[in-house]
């Protein structure tokens, strides 16, 4: 390669497309090309969070965060530009400003260079979370039926607080002081400024993510309006809605509302409230315990008492008392019929018999036999014909005799002349 810049300048590729592993550019060939391309790009209004703000001399420098990603740029701004609002703006403001896109080539860095600056007021500030919130709540995120019930005994207890402050105190003492066994999973994070949306989302996540954790509670000792803004954070209520374990806001404000606590399962006022909440009283539970066994006992023997009650009088009954009366009564009944019975059988079987002794007696007065008994006789044919006449009968013949003890056999002989 030749040692001319001229020579060299010439054998670099025209467009970056031409380049190739073998003809590359330079950084300091593409460093301007990459300044040039910014520099014709058109100011544009940004909206961000303040960090790092420093003065030096006539300038300001700070970083412009995105109030929802890791993201940020840094921001020049003349004092001028800055003007009135420069006692307002600090370290977690928020700010509209308008700028160019710059590029510093020995860096590589891609910033800002702002002209005028727009510091965002409570009142737009209030407008943008009543919007956010609209949006929220047409999604379903407030809506009561995605409310999880909290345990009534959490073995432990996520707590996300700040790094030093009285909420984590306030809500692991009370906690404690009505049952001590509980446990705590604590994530000490920042609570207020540009790191807290990132830092308490991350948090929860975890939480969430520890089977151990039954209920998370976000604890913060109130502040003002401007403090409490990351609570009010689309990428931090979107992240707390995302919690599958109960989750409990315990921002400890009073005035303002900020949208964790609607996306929240369980609001507390303050976090010596959120404490009470989550873990149960354990003298209160005894007592209650002890109540509803005096209670259970006191309906049981209610109870038993009137159920005997009911006993006593149905066994006093006659039919109970003396079983034996209603055989008794039964048996003499039975016997009753069964001697009717009797005579009704008598009687008919007396009537039958006179009956058929009556008729026995006409029987023997009509039938034949009485007949032989005087004498007489019946002669008959061998084929049973009885004989009325002598001509009835042939010579030789022979005729039965009947007689009242027997029966005879005759021939008959010749008619005499």
């Amino acid at each position: 390669m030749s040692d001319d810049p001229a020579n060299t300048a010439r054998a670099l590729p025209l467009k970056a497309l031409d380049t190739t592993a073998e003809h590359p550019w330079p950084v300091r060939h593409l460093a301007p090309k990459i300044a040039d391309y910014v520099a014709r790009m058109p100011p544009v209004w940004v909206e961000g969070q303040v960090l790092n703000l420093k003065r030096w001399n006539q300038l300001y420098f700070l970083t412009l965060r995105d109030t929802d990603l890791d993201m940020s740029l840094n921001v020049t701004v003349p004092a001028a530009a800055l003007g009135p609002v420069a006692e307002s703006v600090r370290d977690g403001s928020h700010l509209v400003v308008h700028a160019r896109p710059t590029f510093h080539t020995k860096k590589g860095s891609l910033g800002l260079a702002a002209d005028e600056v727009r510091l965002l007021g409570v009142g737009e500030l209030l407008a943008r979370i009543e919007h956010l919130k609209s949006v929220l709540a047409a999604e379903g995120l407030f809506d009561l039926d995605r409310k999880v019930p909290l345990p009534f005994l959490p073995g432990t207890i996520g707590l996300v607080c700040a790094q030093q402050g009285d909420a984590e105190h306030d809500v692991v003492s009370n906690a404690r002081a009505r049952w001590p066994q509980v446990a705590f999973e604590i994530r000490r994070v920042t609570v207020q400024g540009p790191s807290a949306v990132p830092e308490v989302s991350r948090a929860i996540a975890e939480l969430d993510a520890d089977p151990r954790v039954e209920v998370i509670v976000v604890a913060r000792g109130g502040g003002s309006f401007e403090d409490l803004l990351p609570f009010s954070n689309e990428s931090l209520v979107r992240a707390a809605a995302a919690c599958r374990t109960p989750l409990v806001s315990a921002i400890g404000h009073h005035l303002d509302t900020p949208l964790l606590d609607l996306v929240a399962d369980y609001r507390a006022s303050t976090p010596t409230d959120a404490a009470k909440r989550v873990v149960p009283d354990v003298v209160e539970e005894r007592a209650r315990a002890v109540q509803l066994r005096t209670r259970i006992r006191r309906a049981i023997s209610q109870t038993l008492a009137r159920e005997q009650d009911r006993l006593d009088s149905i066994r006093s009954r006659p039919v109970l008392a003396r079983p034996e009366d209603a055989l008794v009564a039964r048996a003499q009944d039975v016997g009753a019929r069964r001697d009717a019975m009797r005579r009704a059988v008598d009687q008919v079987v007396t009537h039958e018999s006179t009956r058929v002794a009556g008729l026995a007696a006409q029987l023997r007065s009509l039938s034949p036999a009485a007949t032989l008994d005087r004498g007489y006789a019946v002669v008959q044919t061998p084929d049973g014909t009885v004989v009325r006449s002598p001509d009835d009968t042939r010579a030789g013949e022979v005729l039965r005799i009947r007689v009242a003890r027997g029966e005879l056999a005759a021939t008959v002989g010749p008619t005499p002349r």
